[in-house]
């Protein structure tokens, strides 16, 4: 029989590539979410039953016990970037890794992978906090668990390049917060590949993930707007005015009480925006994985290339400029 991976929230960002990959090296894998029917295209990832959807609620000891039974290895993918009703970020980053260690060590599996950030253990950001938290608990309950703390992730359905890409189309001013800020962006297939060696026992410990480049925010942006062909003035916004922003839309989801999310600015990722997110010097990472990290430039333009002015047709429009008349 198979060995058996569970990969919570392994329908996400991240996740779905590990279960990806997982499934390439011949394991069952289980896809732990809240909403399995939602999570069905991850099923032809592998033959037929190799990798299958659960329901899961991270924040329930039962639930997770079940999804991780008969499980060899599992991994926590489950992070949330703003607080959303009973979804804090101390109930699924902290507690909820917690909740995965204790219960795997009680099930007697030995191995496992937390997917947690690079992250300021003097930030005031409850995220940050909760993804420290997150580490203690799991190392708590399993020392030789795979620690990963990327920088910000990218890849095809990124919140980060897509993002300022998709902006670009709204006017010829690009604001962003914090231009100054220094990024490292890590591919998320390479974050993938580091997991596996953590859940195929290939390494264990904490590794601080970034990809070849380190830029600021406003560099980051420029290269996005570059690859999507448009000219944009990248204008910085003051912290200030950035903070009564991220208030209004906060209390349009308070006021609300949950029933709009704010998925545009909140005042806990302003002051993430404070801290440069870049791997620490003396910190294990991909090279001690043995895993050449992959550039931005090699990726950025084969999913970028919606947000140009024609789609799909502009290098054909620059092809034809070339020919003689």
């Amino acid at each position: 029989m198979p060995k058996l991976v569970t990969i919570y929230g392994g329908s996400g960002f991240v996740g779905r590539h590990i279960a990806q990959r997982m499934a390439k090296e011949g394991w069952r894998v289980r896809v732990a979410v809240r909403r399995p029917n939602e999570a069905m295209f991850v099923k032809p990832y592998g033959a037929v039953g190799q990798v299958e959807p659960v329901l899961c609620n991270i924040r329930d000891d039962a639930s997770v016990a079940l999804a991780m039974d008969g499980a060899d290895a599992v991994v926590n993918c489950v992070g949330v970037l703003g607080e959303h009703r009973k979804n804090t970020f101390d109930a699924v980053m902290a507690e909820g890794a917690g909740r995965v260690a204790r219960l795997a060590a009680e099930a007697g599996i030995d191995t496992m992978v937390q997917i947690s950030a690079i992250a300021d253990t003097a930030s005031d950001s409850g995220y940050a906090k909760a993804k420290v938290e997150g580490e203690e608990a799991v190392l708590a309950h399993m020392p030789n668990a795979m620690i990963l703390r990327p920088s910000v992730i990218f890849g095809p359905d990124d919140g980060f390049f897509n993002r300022f890409a998709s902006m670009s189309r709204l006017g010829p001013i690009l604001p962003v917060i914090g231009g100054d800020t220094k990024f490292q962006p890590v591919y998320v297939d390479d974050v993938a590949k580091a997991a596996v060696k953590g859940i195929l026992g290939e390494a264990q410990g904490v590794y601080e993930l970034g990809g070849p480049d380190v830029g600021t925010l406003r560099e980051w942006a420029q290269k996005s707007i570059d690859v999507a062909h448009r000219r944009r003035l990248i204008v910085n916004m003051p912290f200030f005015v950035a903070r009564l922003m991220a208030w209004g839309c906060d209390m349009v989801q308070a006021v609300l009480m949950g029933l709009i999310e704010n998925k545009i600015i909140t005042r806990d990722q302003i002051k993430l925006l404070r801290n440069d997110n870049v791997v620490s010097e003396d910190a294990k990472g991909f090279a001690d994985l043995g895993i050449e990290p992959t550039s931005t430039d090699a990726v950025l333009a084969d999913y970028l290339w919606r947000f140009r002015p024609s789609g799909q047709y502009d290098a054909i429009k620059d092809s034809a400029k070339n020919l003689n008349a």
